[in-house]
């Protein structure tokens, strides 16, 4: 196959491959719907625009724009850029619970399931949120680091909900 045709295959991978836990989601469609779509097939990028949504299994990214940068290994996508008024990205976690981010732009490293947010970044998990400038949230090991915006007041602000204490079978906390 010659790298032209295989480069024309690049919209059609991220049927194949959209995370980095592929596996799992894997002979799961990809559905993936804009207004405009164009691939920069040199460059093995894949550019969606006006409207965005892509549902593949349990994520869910929505955006006015969206790059879907090819990997390495054919057939596969290593970055996606999204980026709106805001963007979103939201994924059902294995416990149920769904973790939603949002902000002016969305960075979702495919193999290290790393998001990066930054502008007016906000992160929801099981009534937890988080919000400042810029955050990064490592969705592997479930680490988060947020920062606030050094040339201002606001600060990063968390919002903890108290989890209710199951009672034991005799009815003690």
């Amino acid at each position: 196959m010659t790298n032209k045709l295989k480069k024309l295959l690049l919209i059609p991978s991220l049927l194949i491959a959209f995370s980095g836990a592929a596996a799992e989601q894997a002979g799961t469609p990809i559905s993936i719907s804009s207004d405009r779509q164009e691939g920069q097939l040199k460059n093995g990028i894949g550019i969606f625009e006006d409207n965005v949504e892509i549902i593949h299994g349990n994520r869910r990214i929505t955006a006015d724009r969206l790059e879907a940068h090819a990997g390495e290994v054919e057939g596969t996508v290593e970055l996606i850029i999204a980026t709106g008024k805001p963007a979103y990205f939201e994924e059902k976690q294995g416990d149920g619970t769904i973790m939603s981010a949002s902000a002016e732009e969305v960075r979702y490293d495919v193999a290290k399931r790393l998001l990066t947010l930054v502008g007016n970044a906000q992160v929801t998990q099981a009534g937890q949120k988080v919000s400042a400038k810029s955050i990064t949230y490592d969705m592997e090991q479930q680490l988060i680091s947020a920062e606030k915006d050094e040339n201002s007041t606001d600060r990063v602000h968390t919002i903890l909900v108290p989890v209710d204490n199951k009672k034991n079978d005799e009815g003690q906390p």
